[in-house]
């Protein structure tokens, strides 16, 4: 679902601006897919953190499993992390309505992405960069950290497994995940938290079209 809802808020209108010479977005429906882009973002991260402390408990704690990976647990962990992912984009999107843009009204960019949206604006913007930087912080490096720390933990119990079928058979339950990992987090990262004189605009423009459009079409066969 979140791979579906983060491709969809972005293709449609992409695709259409490549067939058409008049390539326009009135603010509303920017400032949506810009919402919307941010939201499904991050729950990506957050939902990335859940799956690794999924396989962390089957491998680690498998005759647990059950008991500490039950639906309630899911749903709770789930919705977490949808909710509070909307409510970090929320504050994105307040930040971006209290700016004035006048002009000129040319997004640099193949969708309506946050950092390229604020470039049109004709005010001081480093509230709003300091508050992106800060969220990148909390919404990639923090759940970064956690799915190392599971994995180290998970890489510690495979390597106590004496059965060689069992070791593979531990390896092939990571290795999707850990592809789609650093796949998402790799490219976000550099995106968001790199400085942005390493970057031209164009290769910024890539990077994004790699993890909002790339990855969620990558995901399913990864898996």
């Amino acid at each position: 679902i979140v791979d579906m809802s983060y491709a969809s808020n972005n293709v449609p209108k992409m695709l259409a601006n490549l067939v058409n010479l008049k390539r326009t977005i009135s603010f509303v429906p920017c400032i949506m897919q810009t919402f919307l882009y941010l939201a499904f973002a991050h729950i990506e991260c957050l939902i990335l953190v859940v799956m690794s402390y999924d396989r962390f408990v089957a491998i680690c704690h498998p005759l647990h499993y059950t008991v500490i990976m039950n639906w309630r647990m899911c749903t709770v962990l789930a919705s977490t992390s949808w909710v509070f992912s909307f409510l970090l984009a929320l504050v994105h999107l307040i930040l971006i309505l209290r700016l004035p843009f006048c002009g000129p009204h040319e997004i640099n960019h193949f969708f309506c992405e946050i950092l390229s949206v604020l470039k049109l604006a004709c005010a001081d913007t480093r509230l709003n960069q300091v508050v992106i930087f800060a969220a990148s912080v909390f919404i990639l490096v923090g759940p970064l950290c956690l799915v190392l720390v599971s994995y180290s933990r998970i890489l510690f119990a495979i390597l106590r497994i004496q059965s060689g079928e069992g070791r593979r058979k531990a390896f092939s339950t990571c290795s999707s995940h850990l592809c789609v990992v650093g796949l998402f987090f790799g490219s976000a990262i550099v995106m968001y938290m790199a400085p942005k004189s390493n970057h031209p605009e164009e290769q910024q423009k890539i990077l994004s079209l790699f993890y909002s459009l790339f990855n969620p079409m990558l995901n399913p066969f990864v898996y």
